[in-house]
């Protein structure tokens, strides 16, 4: 098929080249001129294993190009896909602002019938408003069919989530419009889900407020674990095993970040809050997970005492998770800057990023992070981290803690090498 995928982000790109390799001819297109350039050049804008030799290999065989035209390219397409970002408003709704560009570049060139795939996460209702945006635009409903297909990326692991999936949505009131859609898929074994516009959307936010709901749970019962020297890996392993629950998404740790669960929670509570429903248990899960960086503050301060200036303290990590670079509500970041509103000198060290954070100075390395530490945090579960020479690690650091921000270290490894381990529901 010739398919047209207007935006050039995270979920845009991974879905166009992974949509070329399928055999389709995509065309992504996105306004900003400069990253158009730099991925007709073969330069990737972001950090996802396997994603650049992808698109580099469809771009060489004619499959997948890049333009910054949108008008031109919605007229030459039978099939628009919108994957443009849908940010928190300053209320913590989702912002549509994108997304009513979009469509309005759409009314203005739709001459021909198209069939519009949103794989944009947006709230509740979003197909129904846009349908009746377009044709209030002048636009007739049989020269347009809106299929709601949401994406279940995980970043670090985004090419292999497409191409196995657990399930494919089709939200869409045309049968026809949503078996051309799930044709788009062809060649990928999973079950698809037919439903409503509506339904779609709120399967998309219902799985990662249930995910975001997990994790802030395990974080929750951590904290139980810590109270009664209990440990934490084990009750969630024994947990997990009952196939009502799955062990998925029960790993404690500093909590969740990036640019889905975060901004999802938010935007489901506020979507739900324009029709007076409150949504009490989703508040709580997002107030548990604001909190997870003061937990680690708080017991980094029962080791050390005091956290002022005479505390030199190393932060290993900044993404707000390993295999990308993405720093979006990174919880790494919330810490160092948490520690250094109390005071504390710190040192920190990420593979991929080196953001600018008022009071954080960055090594160059994990080593060089650590010299002369009181104690040490891996924020980040970068394999680098994880597998760290914590002999060499002592030699440098001044103190002897280190803080398992992931519940991801050897503790046995830690120890022998003359060091504290000190976990999240670990004794």
């Amino acid at each position: 098929m010739k398919i047209c995928i207007i935006g050039a982000g995270y979920v845009g790109l991974t879905t166009a080249a992974v949509l070329a390799d399928l055999g389709h001819r995509v065309q992504c297109v996105d306004r900003d001129e400069n990253k158009v350039a730099s991925l007709k050049k073969g330069l990737i804008p972001i950090f996802e294993p396997g994603l650049s030799e992808l698109v580099v290999r469809n771009v060489q065989e004619g499959r997948l190009s890049f333009h910054s035209d949108v008008a031109a390219s919605i007229t030459a397409h039978e099939i628009i896909m919108i994957a443009v970002g849908t940010p928190s408003a300053a209320d913590g709704t989702a912002d549509l602002i994108y997304v009513r560009s979009v469509l309005l570049a759409i009314s203005a060139a739709l001459h021909t019938h198209k069939t519009i795939v949103m794989k944009s996460t947006v709230p509740p209702g979003t197909g129904v408003w846009a349908t009746k945006f377009l044709m209030e635009r002048g636009i007739p409903d049989h020269r347009f069919d809106l299929v709601s297909n949401p994406e279940f990326l995980r970043e670090g692991t985004a090419i292999h989530d497409t191409l196995n999936p657990d399930r494919i949505v089709i939200g869409c009131r045309n049968v026809a419009a949503a078996e051309k859609v799930r044709a788009i898929y062809d060649g990928i074994e999973a079950e698809t889900v037919w439903t409503g516009q509506t339904e779609a959307e709120l399967i998309k936010y219902g799985s990662n407020a249930f995910l975001a709901t997990k994790l802030s749970f395990v974080n929750e019962l951590s904290r139980v674990c810590d109270v009664f020297d209990a440990d934490i890996t084990k009750v969630a392993q024994g947990i997990g095993m009952d196939s009502r629950i799955g062990g998925k998404f029960l790993q404690a740790g500093i909590g969740y970040g990036g640019s889905c669960l975060p901004k999802d929670v938010n935007a489901l509570i506020g979507a739900a809050a324009t029709r007076d429903v409150n949504l009490k248990l989703l508040r709580e899960v997002a107030a548990v997970n604001e909190s997870q960086p003061d937990y680690y503050v708080d017991k980094l301060e029962q080791k050390l005492g005091a956290l002022d200036a005479k505390v030199r303290i190393a932060v290993l990590g900044a993404t707000f998770k390993e295999n990308t670079d993405d720093l979006r509500y990174s919880q790494a970041i919330e810490l160092m800057k948490r520690l250094s509103a109390r005071g504390c000198s710190v040192i920190a060290y990420d593979p991929l990023a080196a953001p600018a954070i008022p009071g954080v100075k960055w090594a160059k390395s994990a080593l060089e992070a650590a010299n002369g530490a009181d104690a040490l945090v891996v924020a980040t579960g970068w394999k680098e981290f994880i597998q760290a020479d914590w002999g060499q690690i002592k030699n440098k650091m001044r103190g002897k803690i280190v803080m398992d921000g992931r519940n991801v270290l050897n503790r046995t490894a830690v120890k022998e090498a003359g060091l504290t381990y000190v976990g999240l529901g670990r004794p």
